[in-house]
């Protein structure tokens, strides 16, 4: 089968590699039907994280269940089914406070599990998917093609946009400013406005995602940074500042200007994968800020999640702008390191 591999900071290619077998009888053999680069492949792509090539990525796809192994239930050869972005057994005291994440039996696709066996990356042909019966969500029935986008956010960028907004705090009413227009970022306001957030304001510089982000619910659009940003927040909303921010990038500079853009009281909820991140712990105590969130536990939002997709009341797949072949995985790369695209789909 053929599947993605980082051979170096900005050499992708699709390889041949060995098709996946069963390994344990929890395992299934998913098809992937599409899949998509995500913000944080990025960090490798660009050479900021450490590449050792050549190394599987990708850990957002859904597909169609082709094999499974002698104990799982919950799935069934032939079902549609939503990977989330890692594997989880979803039965393990970690996992039943929420935090899949953490599952003492999980994992990161494109790695080795605990017995030694290659775990394939999700931009890929194939995948084969450990502790099936905990990761995998299968929908009702086949989904329309215009559908498997929407469905396709749930395996990562729509849960990790929710997640900002929960860790925030985000309610009825709730003013709320989002920092970053990444598909995170603009993610995290449909999720607040999901939530029933009262006004939104998102930190913008591009025409194209300022124009998703009013769209997906954004009431006002600042895109001014530093003080100037911070202070355009403020006289927006109330001239004190966001109830809860939810910073969505993951830079030292983003998250600055998350906590400058909140009110005293206020909530942070950061979902941006940290890279030289520090706080001004002395200021956010003095201001009685708050902050939360972290890598977002996407199983345990699909159950809530879904039936929105499914209904057409949610359509967060509207964060893809540009959807290619696997065989053009290079280009879906670079389009999104150059910012020509907001997301990149694959389709297999």
């Amino acid at each position: 089968m053929r599947a993605t591999n980082l051979h170096a900071p900005r050499d992708i290619r699709l390889d041949d590699v060995a098709e996946p077998q069963l390994h344990q009888d929890g395992d299934a053999i998913v098809r992937v039907v599409a899949s998509c680069v995500c913000g944080s492949d990025l960090w490798p792509y660009r050479g900021v994280n450490e590449v050792h090539g050549p190394q599987r990525i990708g850990h957002e796809f859904v597909g169609i269940v082709e094999q499974v192994g002698a104990s799982v239930s919950t799935v069934t050869i032939g079902d549609f089914v939503i990977a989330p972005f890692m594997y989880s057994d979803n039965t393990c005291k970690l996992c039943q406070r929420g935090v899949h994440t953490s599952c003492f039996n999980g994992g990161f696709w494109g790695s080795i599990d605990q017995d030694g066996h290659m775990v394939d990356g999700g931009q890929g042909e194939v995948v084969r998917v450990p502790v099936a019966d905990g990761t995998l969500v299968a929908t009702p029935s086949q989904p329309s093609q215009e559908l498997v986008p929407h469905l396709l956010t749930l395996s990562d960028v729509f849960p990790t946009g929710h997640h900002a907004a929960v860790a925030a705090g985000v309610t009825t009413g709730s003013t709320v400013a989002v920092v970053g227009d990444g598909a995170v970022g603009l993610c995290a306001i449909l999720a607040a406005k999901r939530l029933g957030a009262g006004r939104i304001v998102a930190m913008s510089r591009h025409a194209d995602r300022q124009r998703l982000a009013r769209e997906f619910g954004a009431d006002e659009v600042v895109a001014e940074r530093g003080k100037e940003g911070s202070g355009a927040v403020r006289e927006l909303l109330d001239g004190i500042g966001a109830d809860q921010v939810l910073e969505c990038v993951g830079t030292s500079e983003s998250m600055k200007q998350a906590i400058q853009s909140a009110r005293p009281g206020g909530r942070i909820g950061y979902v941006g994968v940290p890279h030289d991140v520090e706080l001004n712990v002395p200021a956010m105590f003095s201001r009685n800020i708050g902050i939360a969130g972290g890598v977002a536990p996407v199983r345990a939002y699909i159950d809530d999640i879904l039936p929105d997709v499914l209904d057409g009341s949610l359509l967060p797949g509207k964060v893809f702008d540009l959807t290619v072949p696997l065989d053009q995985v290079a280009q879906a790369y670079q389009a999104m390191d150059e910012r020509t695209a907001i997301k990149s789909m694959l389709t297999v």
